[in-house]
């Protein structure tokens, strides 16, 4: 029974870090996408190129990705009775921050196909180092769980 336990742990892990890649791979390149996506002139073939890129990248990679990562990390988190422990909920806080990012760029990306182009190309650029940071932090909290 033990050994069937430590497999659904290792399988639940390393179904985690993989769609956790996805999702920060896709949170990385859209704004990207966005800082080229606004300099293509309005009305454009190139304007709609980059709306029908960013339309795929947040329904094929974002989406599912963040379905993923929040099922299999709840799953997770309560095989490892992580759910009571001060890390856990630190991780779980910038979770939800990505999460809300995530939602962000989302609506952006709606904006952006409307013609509403709001943000310079610094502030995309910007924009762009949050999940580096937010994944930095997170890597710290689970591997050297500080509280």
């Amino acid at each position: 029974m033990q050994d069937v336990l430590s497999m659904t742990y290792l399988w639940l892990k390393a179904g985690h870090i993989i769609f956790v890649i996805f999702w920060m791979a896709g949170l990385f390149m859209l704004p990207r996408f966005f800082v080229y996506h606004q300099e293509a002139p309005q009305g454009s073939a190139e304007d709609a190129v980059w709306t029908d890129r960013e339309n795929k990248l947040l329904k094929i990679i974002l989406l599912p990705s963040i379905i993923a990562v929040w099922l299999l990390g709840l799953a997770l988190a309560g095989s490892i009775g992580a759910l009571q422990q001060g890390w856990f909920h630190a991780k779980l806080l910038l979770v939800l921050l990505l999460s809300g990012y995530h939602g962000y760029l989302s609506a952006y990306a709606k904006k952006l196909a409307r013609g509403e182009r709001l943000l310079t190309g610094k502030k995309l650029r910007l924009l762009n180092e949050v999940p580096g940071i937010a994944a930095a932090i997170i890597v710290v909290l689970v591997v050297v769980k500080p509280f």
